[in-house]
């Protein structure tokens, strides 16, 4: 294992009209030549720290790894106008690529993912070599969705402690064992008058815009249209990526592949972290030869 890595850097990139976007960043003068960065994209309502330990990881085996807090979450500025469309996140990341400079294999989850499926397909082979969807198929399924809707809205108004805000996480996520003390979530939560608000900005969920189950074909032209490999990781317990959808990509998306988490839901990434980081870094490494 390389022992190039340290702790990661919390940089600023600039988005579209010159939104300030931040991440994290390892690796930045010290990766392991000839290797891709690494992108990773949260999904909606998380932030970068959903990638923390899998950052370290990758980090550890001497890439260059960037974990991004998308427009209006963490610590990211809120989007002038409630502008959450697809296509500007899209755009958002294609300026980040041009500011990385050099080859990147995409980490995407659930929002993320589906941006992660425009950027590729936009950005083309050169610049994106690799594509990995965490729990997000172009064909995903309304119920899983309309639950994680519901779960966000319903929590608008904040938690009167850490305490209220992680019994409604272990509500919404039964199949996790609660943590013994909330203390970690106060990297997705935020202080105000008194009671904790989830750090992203309320009118991402109830600005007005385009749902993007409402363009399935458009993802899933884009994805046909890769010509990178594709790993689509499935958490075995998710209620937003069915079996049928996995079937229906894997026959559509040609260089595609597919590995499951039996732990895991649709927050795959948190729910069995060290099997998904064994899974990503097994893949990234075939990428690199």
């Amino acid at each position: 294992m390389s022992t190039v890595s340290s702790s990661p850097q919390t940089v600023k990139f600039a988005g579209v009209g010159g939104i300030g976007l931040v991440a994290d960043e390892w690796n930045r003068d010290s990766a392991i030549a000839g290797r891709p960065s690494i992108l990773m994209l949260h999904g909606g309502g998380q932030n970068r720290f959903s990638w923390k330990n899998t950052g370290q990881v990758l980090a550890d085996e001497g890439y260059h790894v960037v974990a991004l807090d998308s427009r209006g979450h963490g610590d990211s500025d809120r989007a002038p106008g409630a502008d959450y469309a697809i296509e500007t996140l899209m755009a958002d990341v294609l300026q980040i690529l041009d500011a990385i400079g050099r080859p990147v294999v995409l980490i995407g989850a659930s929002m993320g993912g589906l941006t992660g499926i425009l950027v590729a397909d936009a950005a083309g082979p050169e610049k994106v070599t690799g594509l990995i969807l965490v729990d997000v198929v172009p064909r995903y399924e309304k119920t899983g969705s309309a639950r994680i809707r519901d779960f966000m809205l319903t929590n608008l108004h904040g938690f009167g402690s850490l305490e209220e805000a992680a019994d409604a996480v272990s509500a919404y996520l039964p199949h996790r064992e609660k943590p013994r003390s909330p203390e970690g979530l106060r990297k997705n939560l935020r202080l105000r008058d008194g009671r904790w608000f989830w750090h992203w900005d309320p009118a991402f969920m109830t600005a007005p815009g385009d749902d993007p189950e409402l363009r399935t074909e458009h993802f899933e032209q884009a994805a046909q249209d890769l010509k990178i490999p594709v790993l689509l990781i499935r958490g075995k317990l998710s209620d937003v990526v069915s079996p049928e959808g996995v079937k229906h990509f894997l026959a559509t998306v040609p260089r595609a592949e597919f590995v499951e988490l039996s732990d895991a839901g649709h927050t795959a990434a948190g729910d069995d972290n060290d099997a998904f980081s064994d899974v990503v870094v097994e893949f990234v490494k075939r990428l690199t030869g």
